[in-house]
């Protein structure tokens, strides 16, 4: 389906869906749902990963400017390690699916699954780099996250969460080695499971 078909879609909207976070070892997954008004989409869309901070944060302002209507949200640590990240990241994609309002008539999913909503949905592969829909709550749970995780990083100094936001950088490996995980470690993670069998990271 093309960019353009599903944002002139007529009716209460499309909403894009997409999450921030699931291959991190550290912290919640995010997740954000957006439907942009047709009539008024901020400028340089694309994928969260493929902008600067500066952009993305621009953006993110727009976004909640502009859209018709948006909403993010989460799954933390102890569901990711309860339920397994894969469908972690699909509860936090229903939750904000479920605080829009008013719902949408149809949800596009990126990835290769949709969570269970009350609309129709449809996962796209790729979709954050392909429809402005998903982009746009693709650059939502990225700044979402990303301050949640300068937060945390004020309650659990001495990793460098401000910097690699818990992925599995070099540093962060270095200081889980020193400090041992804490409270938002993702224990169920190979590195984090790793270091707490004793084993070297």
């Amino acid at each position: 389906m093309r960019m353009k078909a599903a944002v002139e879609a007529p009716g209460r909207g499309l909403a894009g869906v997409d999450e921030a976070g699931r291959g991190a070892l550290c912290g919640p997954v995010f997740a954000a749902a957006v439907v942009l008004d047709p009539e008024c989409r901020p400028p340089g869309l694309r994928d969260s990963k493929q902008l600067s901070v500066a952009a993305r944060e621009r953006l993110a302002e727009l976004i909640r400017e502009r859209a018709c209507t948006w909403a993010v949200a989460s799954a933390g640590v102890e569901e990711i390690e309860r339920l397994n990240i894969l469908h972690a990241s699909l509860l936090a994609m229903r939750r904000a699916v479920l605080k829009l309002r008013p719902l949408p008539e149809r949800a596009f999913i990126d990835g290769l699954q949709c969570p269970k909503l009350p609309c129709p949905s449809r996962a796209v592969v790729r979709g954050d780099s392909s429809m402005e829909m998903i982009s746009a709550a693709s650059i939502l749970a990225k700044v979402a996250r990303d301050a949640y995780m300068c937060e945390l990083a004020q309650r659990y100094p001495g990793y460098g969460l401000e910097r690699h936001k818990g992925y599995g950088t070099a540093t962060h490996l270095g200081r889980l080695r020193r400090l041992g995980p804490c409270h938002e470690h993702r224990r169920g993670f190979a590195p984090v499971r790793r270091l707490l069998a004793g084993e070297l990271l």
